[in-house]
């Protein structure tokens, strides 16, 4: 079983890649969460992947992080719930938001992913509890506007952790900023940070 991939980025498309690795190209599926932070085409990169084997066929399925992986194959474990499926999810909501859902119980967070209904959503609820944990240094960024002006600092070469903890800390300070004001705020305070 393939368990981890590193080689060449030759295609990115936001519900797969195409990994060289020595020659030999390796088509895998992602989710928009891995989507989002995979380097240029050409460049090294190195995925996470859960090989899943079928009948007659073989698919891979590739993640950023050990815990986006974990995530995806404790979904698999709830009833109702295939690999596509679970990978739709993970393309919904990040993994520190869904074990956050899990955690408050609520159902309406994992309902508004889109093809989660209701029972689905209380099966996940139950089959997950207490088997998703949420790292102390994670920073939930939840809001359309707050998720955008991550997106914007990622672009601009800054970590996701880093981001996400600028963001939250600049829609703290006001509420009902517009994007552009986010993102200057944010940008502020990671250059303050990086001059220290």
């Amino acid at each position: 079983m393939i368990g981890r991939l590193r080689g060449t980025l030759e295609l990115r498309q936001p519900d797969e890649v195409l990994i060289d690795v020595g020659g030999v190209g390796y088509h895998a599926a992602i989710s928009l969460q891995t989507f989002a932070v995979l380097p240029e085409l050409g460049r090294e990169t190195q995925l996470e992947v859960v090989t899943v084997l079928r009948e007659n066929s073989l698919e891979l399925f590739a993640f950023a992080s050990i815990e986006e992986k974990t995530a995806f194959q404790l979904l698999r474990s709830v009833s109702g719930i295939g690999p596509r499926m679970a990978l739709a999810v993970l393309s919904g909501i990040r993994v520190e938001e869904l074990a956050a859902a899990v955690a408050a119980g609520d159902a309406a967070r994992l309902t508004a992913i889109s093809g989660i209904g209701r029972k689905t959503a209380e099966r996940m609820l139950i089959d997950l509890r207490g088997k998703l944990d949420v790292p102390a240094t994670a920073v939930l960024v939840v809001g359309r506007t707050e998720q955008d002006a991550v997106s914007a600092l990622l672009g601009l070469g800054y970590k996701r952790g880093e981001a996400e903890k600028a963001v939250r800390a600049a829609t703290t300070e006001s509420a009902d900023l517009d994007l552009e004001e986010v993102i200057r705020r944010a940008l502020s305070r990671l250059v303050k940070e990086r001059a220290r």
